[in-house]
């Protein structure tokens, strides 16, 4: 059985400024990255049909080994679709031996605009079995914190 994990949050910014950052290189780098990690692109190509790839590492991998490393995660991204302003779906593979992280993970980034400024939603299917729901709850709350904390003023 597939696992559904949701996260979402009120940026208060207008909606085309928070799609922006959800397809730019720079500002991806700066806040996806959950509390306790830090990313880079070793490629990136921001397009429907394009793809990248993460490296997430640790800055202390005693309590959370990656799933590729001891101290990472690297993923392949998949961008199965674009809407510009509206959605961005990921079809994300980890890069790990372990079998609970196997499969393809489809990450949902939707930005509604609101009177206070745009909603944006996370929806990811086929969590592996491996994701914890509780460490992946926390990690898609922490990575739109930064989201917010980049864009509000």
């Amino acid at each position: 059985m597939s696992r559904t994990d949701r996260a979402s949050l009120l940026i208060h910014d207008d909606a085309a400024t928070v799609f922006a950052a959800l397809t730019d290189r720079d500002a991806l780098a700066a806040w996806l990255p959950p509390k306790g990690m830090h990313g880079r692109f070793e490629r990136f190509d921001m397009r429907e049909g394009g793809s990248f790839r993460l490296v997430l590492t640790y800055e202390d991998a005693g309590g959370a080994p990656g799933k590729t490393s001891a101290d990472a995660d690297v993923s392949e991204v998949h961008i199965a679709q674009l809407v510009p302003g509206e959605r961005v779906v990921h079809e994300v593979d980890f890069e790990s031996d372990d079998p609970a992280f196997q499969g393809t993970m489809r990450m949902e980034w939707t930005v509604r605009s609101t009177a206070e400024g745009a909603d944006v939603e996370i929806v990811a299917r086929n969590v592996p079995s491996g994701v914890r729901a509780r460490d992946h709850a926390a990690g898609l709350t922490s990575s739109l914190a930064n989201l917010a904390a980049l864009l509000e003023p």
